[in-house]
């Protein structure tokens, strides 16, 4: 084999591990940010508004109120229903979003089932904040 070759390979092997560590990085990320999402949606399940924004991130917390994010989810969760059923349709690692700074992001997809929205698309942004936790940044139901 031809040095240029073996070069070559070395070039496309160590450019493939690299790929795959980053991928994998945004993997752990994605799973993590998951959960928290999860685990928010599980607060706002059951009606606890206020400890949503409690938990949310600080970007998140200087642009809506607590008092304006809890009357907004009083007013337009209750009429959805109970959840019957949700399912994760994928998560997304990015650094930009539109709107907000640079950061570490993850959007996580729902596909989610209310008793009074058989079809709805629920959208969770955690982003990990400065103290290495993931927080939520964005809540949406479409």
């Amino acid at each position: 084999m031809k040095p240029v070759t073996v070069l070559k390979m070395v070039v496309v092997l160590a450019t493939c591990l690299a790929a795959a560590s980053f991928s994998f990085a945004d993997q752990e990320k994605e799973q993590a940010a998951r959960a928290v999402a999860e685990d928010y949606l599980r607060l706002v399940d059951s009606g606890r508004y206020a400890e949503s924004w409690e938990v949310s991130a600080n970007f998140f917390k200087n642009l809506v109120p607590k008092a304006r994010w809890v009357g907004q989810l009083k007013e337009f969760r209750p009429p959805l229903g109970r959840v019957l059923n949700r399912e994760v349709l994928g998560a997304q690692y990015t650094q930009s979003l539109p709107g907000a700074p640079e950061g570490h992001y993850v959007v996580v997809r729902f596909a989610t089932a209310f008793d009074n929205q058989p079809e709805a698309l629920e959208t969770v942004t955690p982003m990990l904040e400065s103290d290495g936790l993931w927080r939520v940044s964005g809540y949406y139901i479409h």
